[in-house]
């Protein structure tokens, strides 16, 4: 069986703060914080170590592989902790042999098997 981190409710996909630094641990990705203001409030912002500030050394979540070990292992150690402002992120076990795909209504995500659709 593998697995797979999807959003289990209305919002969208996000690790918390502590999520993601936590994965970035695993990761062994050296990083750098920041504080800004956004549109919830101040938010907490990841770069890469010792790079430039701009968009290749900026770190989000949203880039992260569903079925990455590390992933994995951080919603398995920090439980509930992990989840982002918005999200409720659980893990979904499906066959190994199964091609799949998130699908996803306002942020509520489930695993489907890819097929193919033509218009």
């Amino acid at each position: 069986m593998q697995k797979i981190v999807i959003n289990k409710c209305f919002g969208g996909f996000g690790l918390s703060d502590s999520g993601f630094a936590h994965y970035l641990d695993i990761k062994g990705i050296e990083y750098e914080t920041t504080e800004s203001d956004g549109l919830f409030g101040s938010r907490v912002d990841f770069w890469k170590k010792g790079r430039a500030r701009d968009n290749k050394a900026y770190l989000h979540c949203s880039d992260i592989d569903r079925d990455d070990p590390a992933l994995i292992q951080t919603l398995e150690e920090l439980g509930e902790a992990a989840s982002g402002r918005f999200a409720d992120l659980g893990i979904v076990e499906i066959p190994d042999d199964v091609d799949w795909e998130i699908a996803e209504y306002d942020g509520n995500e489930h695993v489907a098997e890819k097929h193919r659709t033509w218009r």
